[in-house]
Parts: structure tokens; sequence; C-alpha cells
């Protein structure tokens, strides 16, 4: 199956549950001014704990490589041209003092590809965003004129690996796999997990080890993941974010009778937590790493909706 027909067909009823089952917004824990929702989290005290955590000294990148091939949601794509400005015919740069020469890169890409952080601006409820902002009062062409990602402070914290695709007895998990509340609390029982409020939580469903290089088309128009209750089930636990190995964080297709994508908006929309897509869980799993200090500082472009980033996991 590809991608463009399965995303759009998903999309068409998901989003058409979503105009039946429309909401009363709920205004954030916050305050009425809030825009960094659970970014509200980050504190001296949890940045403390989680340093502790720290034991054997070691790093490691959360994000993955991207290029124009890295598979993403249509029609986003990344474009990288390297130039050397006024040196062309092998002319060299005098003016330096020496004869000089250098590179510089251009890129035009769509912000939402490869590992990503989604704001609180990226997805919606009929018109409405996180706290209750109206789509018309902060969607401008030139940038979010709230909610924007470059208002995001460094996020620190504690976070937890839950290796579902352990749970269910496989290294990848497949397709449209899904879990909710029953399969996440045995996952976190039988590995001894815990989750506090603030943490970072991320799932590994062994998709992006197991697909990506070796099915990226596939890779990049399904994958296993939260059911909506399953992301009713994780905001309830107050974590600072969630994230996963997977490019979209829900399960495509989704769960029959779910709402397409409706976890963005349980967790960003209704409860201002983050979401982090195509975490590169594999390394810490196979290293044996259960929970981590998790620092991320994201790009500061003004008003973009998402980021593209690689998370540092310190153990």
């Amino acid at each position: 199956m590809t991608f463009r027909p399965l995303i759009a067909a998903s999309l068409a009823l998901g989003f058409a549950a979503t105009s039946a089952f429309a909401q009363d917004c709920t205004p954030s824990k916050w305050g009425a001014e809030d825009q960094i929702g659970s970014a509200n989290l980050v504190s001296a005290e949890r940045t403390l704990e989680a340093a502790k955590l720290i034991k054997q000294g070691k790093s490691m990148p959360l994000g993955i490589v991207i290029g124009p091939d890295t598979p993403a949601f249509p029609p986003r794509s990344l474009s990288l041209q390297i130039v050397q400005p006024n040196q062309q015919g092998g002319q060299k740069l005098s003016g330096f003092g020496y004869e000089g020469n250098y590179n510089d890169d251009i890129i035009q890409t769509w912000i939402g590809i490869g590992s990503q952080l989604d704001g609180l601006g990226h997805l919606g409820e009929n018109g409405q965003y996180y706290n209750c902002l109206d789509e018309k009062e902060i969607s401008a062409i030139g940038g979010l004129t709230k909610l924007g990602t470059h208002a995001v402070p460094p996020l620190v914290a504690r976070a937890v690996i839950i290796d579902m695709a352990k749970h269910f007895g496989k290294e990848t998990m497949a397709a449209g796999e899904h879990f909710g509340e029953a399969d996440i609390k045995a996952a976190m029982e039988a590995q001894e997990v815990t989750v506090n409020e603030g943490d970072i939580v991320l799932f590994h469903t062994g998709w992006t080890d197991g697909m990506l290089e070796s099915e990226p088309t596939a890779w990049g128009s399904t994958e296993p993941g939260l059911n909506n209750e399953g992301a009713v089930y994780m905001a309830s636990m107050n974590p600072m974010a969630v994230g996963a190995d997977t490019w979209g964080l829900e399960a495509i297709p989704a769960k029959e009778g779910d709402k397409v994508f409706y976890g963005h908006v349980t967790l960003l929309k209704d409860n201002g937590i983050y979401i982090l897509e195509t975490m590169n869980t594999g390394p810490l799993v196979r290293d044996g790493v259960k929970e981590f200090m998790f620092v991320l500082g994201q790009p500061l472009i003004k008003g973009t909706v998402q980021a593209m980033i690689n998370p540092v996991a310190l153990y």
C-alpha cells in the first residue's frame, strides 16, 4: 500500500469523526496566558535528579541523519545545495589576505522531517490549538504568533524507555500494531519502568531499526504505535513529552474506530504535552538503558511549528 492513499483515506475518516465529536476547549492548568505547556515542568530539582542517572559517563544521540531521500509525511521534502560564493571558475578570495576558498550551504526544507519536536501549535481541532488559541489568531504565514517552538526552554529531564517490541515478543512491531493502557502498564511492570510527572517517555517499537534502511517506503507510510486510549493514559501521567522510534507516534493504519493522529490532539492541544518523533532508541535498548538524562536545546527559529532535533541521552 502506498503512502499517499493510506494517509488521505485515514485523514478523511479521522477528521470526519473529529468534527462529529467536537469538544469544548479547556484552558491550560498553567493559566490563560501560558504558551509552553508541559515545559513548565522543567525545574532545577528535576534537572539535578536527572543528572544522578549519569552512571557510566556515556552519551548517545537520539536523532537520525536526514537527507533528500528520508521518507516524510507528504508533501514534505528537503533539498540541500552546497555553493562557493564568488569563486566561479576557480577564483580565490584574495581579500582575506590569503588565497581563500570556502563552502556554504543553502537548505530548502519542511521542518517536519526526521527526528523532530512537535510544538503545541502543530495539531489542533475545530480551529483551536493549545490553551484555546484560535487558528485565526496564531497561524500567520510568516510564523506562528504564539506557540512557536523557539519559546520552548531547553527540555532537561529524566527519560525512560518502554520497550513495546519486547512486550509483544518481537524485534520489530508490525505496521498498524497498536497499544493502549493495558499493554503499556504490563510492559512497564515487567520491565520495572516507572513514570514520574515531568518525565520524558519514549516507546521503543523496533520500527526505525528494522525498517528505515531496509524498507524506507514502508517505514514512512505505516507504523506501529499508540492508540487513542493509550494517548489519554499517557497524558494522565503528566509527562513533559511523549515520543517513539516512529515518524508519527500513533499506529498507522489506526486501530479500528480510532481517530487518526488523535493522540497528537490529546497530547498537544488538550494537555500541552510535547511529542518527540523518530527517536533513535535502538542503541539505548541494546545497551540495556531504561532511564537516562535527556537534554534538548532546539533551534531558535522564531515562529516554527516543529523543530529538527538531535536530543542527547546521558547515562
